[in-house]
């Protein structure tokens, strides 16, 4: 059975992290969003207020994405509560965080000690404690989202991180967000979270991201070519090595989540999210021997159906074409720019 635990983190919050968490040399990657549907908005810069000071949930928050969203949150002056199983430290000192702000961070965050698969353990913990804001980070299952809807009938906002990964495979790109999705990709679940939100009429904002890189990443991304780059091995890629994706800093994306947070014209609206430029597998190799100091990488070009691999990934990425658009033309200018593209 689950228990639930609302007090602060005993360990020392944070000052805004500063933009040399990117180290690849380049221009500033442009993290942007488009809206789904309404397409008819006046030109003209979207003006997004600081909201007022909100009680606002987190599920998850102590992995990759939720790390720096929370600390964004923090310093906005939001009460802020990690709703996890409590497997991780609720805070944990961040890549050029100081002291200070450590503390700082450490003595505002909140947590709620909990399986959210424990249904009515949610509902039950939920509706006692009261919140204004969810912010689904790790939500994979509808199922997982209703608990939290029917616990918090007042809720004024459910943000929500879907994926890129729902477009139906096309061979016209980039996805649009208006663009057929696949209800038998591996993140139908996600796909089917957001039709749940609209249809229980909840105000709601769901964020597709592509791949994300940057401090902390669990998943091998960017990191798995520098590990072979600094072993000294040769960069092994699948096929032609030519396939086009996007990725997204860990930074900016946490803070397009920080923005949707009150703002009208974000409500019930799915956004892509993701760098400005594309990058083919090769070209990503090449830039992160670039951007470490290390001469042009040797790329070797494999089929991967000539090899038995097991459960194990051979390459960080899907062998795929995949990217979406981020243009926000006639819509207002929704951006942040805070790191520098690793590809140019």
């Amino acid at each position: 059975m689950a228990s639930m635990a609302a007090v602060q983190a005993k360990q020392p919050s944070f000052s805004v992290l500063p933009s040399s968490l990117s180290d690849f040399n380049g221009i500033r990657l442009t993290t942007s969003v488009q809206y789904k549907r309404k397409v008819l908005h006046p030109r003209g810069a979207l003006h997004v207020s600081a909201s007022a000071a909100k009680k606002i949930l987190i599920m998850g928050g102590t992995r990759f994405i939720g790390i720096f969203l929370s600390r964004f949150l923090v310093k906005e002056g939001h009460q802020v509560t990690l709703f996890t199983r409590g497997k991780a430290p609720i805070a944990q000192q961040l890549p050029g965080e100081s002291d200070t702000g450590f503390a700082d961070f450490s003595s505002k965050i909140l947590h709620l000690k909990g399986d959210r698969k424990d249904f009515e353990f949610v509902k039950s913990s939920l509706a006692a404690e009261g919140f204004d804001v969810v912010y689904d980070i790790n939500g994979r299952e509808a199922a997982e989202a209703e608990p939290i809807l029917d616990a918090l009938p007042n809720l004024e906002q459910y943000i929500y991180c879907s994926s890129a990964g729902v477009y139906l495979k096309s061979d016209y790109l980039p996805h649009f967000e208006i663009d057929a999705v696949d209800p038998k990709s591996r993140h139908k679940g996600k796909l089917e979270t957001e039709s749940l939100l609209e249809a229980r009429g909840v105000n709601w904002t769901s964020l597709r991201p592509v791949y994300i890189y940057g401090p902390l990443n669990y998943n091998p991304v960017e990191e798995w070519f520098f590990h072979r780059l600094k072993a000294g091995r040769p960069i092994p890629i699948p096929n032609s090595g030519m396939q086009v994706t996007q990725l997204g800093h860990v930074k900016d994306l946490a803070t397009a989540f920080v923005k949707v947070l009150g703002n009208e014209k974000a409500s019930k609206e799915v956004f892509n999210i993701s760098g400005e430029k594309y990058v083919t597998f090769d070209g990503l190799a090449k830039a992160c021997a670039k951007a470490a100091g290390f001469p042009e990488p040797e790329i070797i070009h494999f089929n991967p159906k000539e090899f038995d691999f097991g459960k194990k990934k051979p390459f960080p990425f899907r062998d795929q074409e995949k990217h979406v658009s981020i243009d926000v033309s006639g819509l207002g200018d929704f951006q942040t720019k805070y790191h520098k593209n690793p590809w140019r």
